[in-house]
């Protein structure tokens, strides 16, 4: 799950070096962005020395790419919930997990940014693509599901994974940039991804 913004300094604590490390890294760029620290600030403010951070990273970089991995697992986290406390195969459940993207992205605009942005520390092949697999395929299970519930005649599990992911990322980036409020101030984008998460649906079984 998403953790909130710290506000006081976090300790170190013995086996948990990695996971301190990238608690600090987080908090610094939820403030200042992924090139607004440093690794030594990291380290002062996870209280370890400047040398502990290369037991598990090889550089700032390297520490920035694994919050964006942990981002996807947060991510993962929150959708998965939401699409299990809804019946297997129903519109509840993907709508559900859509509304839980946007809220993961709202409440970690820095991180979702880092996690789909093309950082140069985010790398291809990399740690958080890596995990990125296994949050995407929350959603490819519930369209599964909903295939085989609706009876709808498709090719592909991606002909309407796609289109779902396209609708809650989409409203996801004009949320967290602000463009909603330059173009239609007040949206409610719960009811934006219920409407259209439904409508797209209910037009592959017409």
């Amino acid at each position: 799950m998403a953790k909130a913004v710290r506000t006081k300094r976090m300790r170190y604590h013995h086996g948990q070096l990695r996971e301190a490390l990238i608690d600090a890294a987080h908090q610094l760029i939820n403030l200042h962005g992924p090139e607004g620290f440093s690794l030594a600030q990291a380290c002062r403010l996870a209280g370890v020395s400047t040398a502990a951070p290369y037991r598990h990273f090889t550089d700032r970089g390297d520490l920035v790419n694994a919050v964006a991995s942990e981002g996807f697992a947060w991510l993962q986290e929150r959708t998965q919930a939401a699409r299990d406390a809804h019946r297997p195969g129903s519109v509840e459940s993907i709508v559900a997990m859509g509304k839980a993207y946007v809220a993961f992205a709202a409440d970690e605009p820095a991180v979702f940014k880092l996690m789909f942005g093309r950082h140069p520390d985010v790398q291809p092949e990399g740690e958080a693509h890596i995990a990125g697999g296994p949050c995407f395929q929350v959603l490819l299970d519930a369209v599964d599901a909903w295939i085989e519930r609706s009876g709808a005649s498709v090719d592909h599990t991606l002909d309407v994974a796609l289109p779902l992911w396209t609708i809650v990322h989409g409203t996801a980036y004009l949320l967290i940039d602000h463009d909603f409020d330059a173009v239609a101030p007040g949206t409610d984008t719960e009811r934006l991804i219920e409407r259209s998460t439904v409508a797209f649906l209910r037009g592959l079984t017409v």
